[in-house]
């Protein structure tokens, strides 16, 4: 599996199984479904990721880096501020591994709750860093 769709897969993972998060969400997407908030006013998807290719003489790595989109529809900022500090809590420096790749170092990197163009709604970002050495 490569090292992009591996880190996608553990932070799927990891935020899932964090019972905070999934106690504010409706779920945790890479592609949105139609009614993705569920019975709940919020949900996060995966929005743009890149990779910037940090190799080494013998050693194949990289910097992989994640957008996680936090999506409310509660009235005020609150409740995206609190799902974007849940997933600080669950990702930043945290001894996740990998299964076939060796990650190094997970950060999250930036935070940021503002209103959306849809004035019912509050976006927050959350970028996530990852130092992953292929295998």
């Amino acid at each position: 599996m490569s090292a992009s769709a591996e880190l996608q897969k553990l932070l799927f993972t990891t935020l899932t199984g964090t019972a905070g998060i999934m106690a504010l969400a409706g779920g945790v997407y890479d592609r949105v479904p139609a009614d993705p908030y569920k019975a709940k006013t919020a949900y996060v998807s995966f929005g743009h990721s890149d990779v910037v290719d940090d190799s080494a003489d013998c050693i194949i790595s990289g910097e992989h880096t994640f957008q996680l989109d936090v999506w409310s529809k509660a009235v005020g900022q609150v409740e995206a501020k609190r799902l974007v500090d849940l997933i600080y809590n669950a990702l930043h420096e945290q001894a996740l591994e990998l299964t076939e790749n060796a990650l190094a170092e997970i950060r999250v990197d930036f935070r940021r709750v503002f209103p959306d163009q849809d004035p019912l709604i509050t976006h927050g970002v959350v970028t996530v860093t990852a130092s992953i050495e292929e295998a």
